[in-house]
């Protein structure tokens, strides 16, 4: 791993510890792990991803959903089911989330942020304190491992955050208590969550990939998508799940 002099600020030093490889930011992992609860908000199918264009013979709404339950099953083959909770609005969503164990919140339908807030308030009445991270529901690329890793360096610091492949926009917020989250999705989302949170530009394409365009779509097919995504696609299995 790359070294800096003493006279290195914070974020400097942070920048070094989020491009670290993969694999030697797992060796940090910890049992720890299991403490973590993750929010995921999900739209409707029938709102989400108006900016995507899909490939002829594939409903935007369908792929939409894939991107959501790809996400989902990562979520939940790296951390405990039951501190899983997806806020949305979407039945087929709920549904198959309940089936893997996680908790579900009704979107109450007043923007991403508001359902993410939906989230932060259940997981402080009912989870109560403990390390909290809000996951964008629409990483088809997401590997478990990836989530693994992510966390585990969040962990070191009060709040932070991990940019998408712009560096514009944020895929993953975290706090070590829920209420210190304080979501601000949206335009510039990266800079306005840098006010108040360690940004941690990781080396983790498969966790930053959040798919809102076309050239996203093919950069996340590039990396590798999961099966509920390749199958709407009709690309062959990559073995991400």
């Amino acid at each position: 791993m790359a070294t800096r002099s003493p006279s290195s600020s914070p974020q400097e030093r942070v920048g070094v510890e989020a491009h670290a490889p993969t694999e030697t930011i797992n060796e940090m992992c910890s049992p720890d792990i299991d403490r973590w609860r993750l929010i995921v908000p999900v739209k409707g199918q029938l709102s989400a991803k108006s900016r995507l264009h899909p490939p002829a013979g594939v409903a935007r709404a369908d792929l939409a959903h894939a991107f959501a339950l790809d996400t989902i099953t990562a979520a939940v083959a790296g951390l405990p089911p039951t501190h899983l909770v997806v806020v949305t609005s979407d039945e087929l969503t709920a549904t198959f989330v309940r089936d893997l164990g996680g908790i579900v919140i009704a979107d109450h339908g007043d923007g991403l942020n508001p359902a993410i807030r939906q989230g932060i308030g259940y997981v402080e009445r009912v989870l109560g304190l403990g390390p909290t991270a809000v996951l964008l529901g629409d990483i088809p690329t997401l590997r478990p491992q990836d989530l693994i890793s992510a966390l585990t360096v969040c962990a070191a610091h009060p709040r932070a955050l991990v940019p998408d492949a712009s560096g514009t926009g944020t895929v993953l917020l975290s706090a070590l208590s829920p209420q210190d989250l304080n979501p601000r999705f949206g335009p510039d989302s990266a800079r306005e969550h840098a006010r108040d949170c360690v940004r941690l530009d990781l080396d983790l394409p498969a966790l930053r990939t959040d798919v809102d365009d076309d050239q996203a779509l093919r950069h996340a097919v590039a990396i590798g998508v999961g099966r509920h995504t390749a199958e709407v696609l009709h690309l062959p299995a990559t073995g991400v799940d």
